[in-house]
């Protein structure tokens, strides 16, 4: 089988295709994102350099376009594809 070179993450990377930060290439492999060692599994945005990533908030809230509210946490950002 032959393995499929991966794109460098970025710094700055969103899930939502109508961001300036949405890369296709890198979300075609699945990433996984730690924030202050914690594993987080539904981050829909992150940013490195400034140490933060956007979380939804829960519950039923909307923003002013209709997408779920989100939150921001800050910390320590790692950043990695998850392997198998």
């Amino acid at each position: 089988m032959t393995q499929v070179a991966k794109p460098a993450l970025p710094d700055h990377l969103s899930i939502d295709s109508k961001s300036p930060h949405f890369n296709e290439a890198v979300l075609a492999h699945q990433i996984g994102i730690r924030l202050n060692g914690v594993e987080k599994t539904n981050a829909e945005e992150y940013c490195i350099s400034e140490g933060w990533v956007r979380l939804p908030a829960g519950g039923k809230s909307k923003d002013r376009y209709g997408n779920p509210m989100t939150v921001k946490i800050s910390g320590k950002v790692e950043v990695y594809y998850v392997e198998g």
